[in-house]
């Protein structure tokens, strides 16, 4: 058969992601210097205090990285390569030998990207040149330079907030505000988990925890709130806004402060709960720490539709968080609406995001905005940005579709890391690169203006200005 020379546009260059002229000028002239507000992220608080340093490119690149573990062990890696005993050089020269086969995942793009910015590399790693590339970059990462606050700082990131539980003294976070020589606020996300999802295991010894944190011992329902509430207290005193929560099922029972309590008093003494009493805590739990944020103006975030730990044999050896949880597709739209509406009619309900992991819930959410926004707040309720298995091209536009078509996509805080890593704010950029293009191509199809004057405002606030009044003003 006789071969066709097919001409390729160059892999990720300056205009990557961006189809249209329309796109490549509101990319290149609005998105791409906006500083980064990213309001949840994962990273250690100690790590940005203690401004940590890194022994080589596979600590800081593939530590705790559970979407290229992943890809990893579907490429039949074994497992002493991903979370096991091999040297981190064999463990990147492990990671470098999948890559080329990524074609289509994100992990391919979000990998390069950050090779390219944080390293100035523009080859494409493979298991060839793995040992060079491993080189180049352990050689930066042991220059002066090169730290997690420099990371910060070169990313233009100007707020990080980060996922802390109730029972945090928030140390690093204090240490942080009182550094005037570090130009990021590193702000502490109030997200009590373990305090609400009381079928987990360690319930009770968390409880005995929480209760340590104010001097008592907490034996009630209402002792466990007032505690929840002083803990909301102390967090706002240190410069949080922001709270969040897995909310991989939502529930809604109706139910009374006596019965939660019987149902708290049977989880303290370790007798097992029905799914009803789960859900039933869950509700008013959920009711009492929403009626707080309220009071004081906090953004509640609800990340929706997890299923977690699906394999059993690796999470007694690993534990959580390694790279076994996929998508969930329970019930979202009525226990949802009936959790904000008892909130709203009370006149309690906090400024709130909503995520989805099952994008079969992106139009579900897009339309349960219209419901409770007003108050004179511009996006009250958002529809928070495609989240984990979503975080991609095709994932992000859904979003962005469902969003325009169904809500004001004008209003939109935008992209946030969601990571362990401070290489992760190349999201930022693919994100805006995604972005611009869904904007442009509404542009270039003729359903909208080429106004660039309205379309470059709506950009530079998506990408920075929404979430800095969002989270930071009134």
């Amino acid at each position: 058969m006789q071969s066709t020379c097919v001409i390729a546009k160059k892999f990720m260059d300056e205009d990557f992601l961006l189809s249209n002229e329309t796109a490549k000028y509101l990319y290149h002239n609005h998105a791409k210097n906006m500083p980064i507000f990213d309001y949840h992220c994962h990273l250690i608080p100690s790590q940005i205090a203690e401004d940590k340093r890194y022994n080589n490119i596979t600590e800081i690149w593939l530590y705790g990285d559970h979407y290229k573990w992943r890809a990893m062990r579907s490429f039949g890696v074994d497992e002493e390569y991903i979370t096991g005993d091999k040297s981190d050089f064999e463990k990147f020269k492990a990671f470098a030998k999948t890559m080329p086969y990524l074609i289509g995942n994100p992990i391919y793009h979000w990998s390069h990207l950050e090779l390219k910015r944080f390293f100035g590399i523009e080859e494409t790693l493979s298991e060839k040149n793995a040992e060079e590339i491993w080189n180049r970059c352990n050689e930066i990462i042991q220059s002066p330079n090169f730290s997690a606050r420099a990371m910060i700082t070169n990313s233009n990131v100007k707020y990080i907030g980060t996922t802390d539980d109730p029972a945090d003294d928030l140390k690093y976070h204090i240490e942080i505000a009182n550094d005037e020589n570090f130009d990021c606020e590193v702000r502490p996300t109030f997200r009590p988990d373990k305090a609400v999802k009381i079928g987990n295991e360690g319930f009770a010894e968390y409880i005995k925890e929480l209760g340590q944190t104010e001097n008592t011992n907490i034996t009630t329902f209402k002792e466990l709130i007032d505690v929840l509430g002083k803990r909301v207290e102390f967090f706002v005193a240190n410069g949080c806004t922001i709270t969040d929560h897995a909310m991989d099922r939502v529930y809604f029972r109706n139910t009374n402060e006596q019965e939660v309590n019987e149902i708290f008093q049977k989880a303290l003494n370790g007798e097992n709960l029905t799914q009803e009493e789960i859900e039933k805590y869950s509700t008013l739990t959920m009711i009492e720490l929403g009626r707080m944020y309220h009071k004081n103006n906090m953004v509640m975030q609800l990340h929706i539709g997890a299923l977690r730990n699906n394999n059993s044999r690796m999470f007694k050896k690993l534990g959580p968080d390694v790279g076994f949880d996929s998508i969930d597709d329970g019930e979202v739209a009525q226990p949802l609406s009936r959790f904000l509406d008892l909130l709203d009619t009370e006149d309690h309900l906090p400024k709130t995001i909503l995520y989805c992991l099952n994008p079969k819930d992106n139009e579900v959410l897009g339309t349960m905005l219209g419901n409770f926004q007003g108050g004179g707040v511009a996006g009250k309720i958002q529809f928070g940005s495609g989240w984990w298995f979503n975080d991609q091209k095709d994932g992000m536009e859904r979003q962005m579709m469902a969003l325009s078509q169904l809500g004001l996509i004008s209003q939109f805080v935008g992209m946030l890391t969601d990571s362990r890593s401070f290489l992760s704010y190349t999201r930022h950029e693919y994100f805006r690169r995604i972005l611009c293009n869904y904007i442009g191509g509404l542009v270039e199809n003729g359903e909208y203006p080429a106004d660039m004057d309205i379309l470059g405002e709506i950009i530079e606030n998506i990408c920075y200005n929404n979430a800095s009044n969002y989270f930071k003003g009134n």
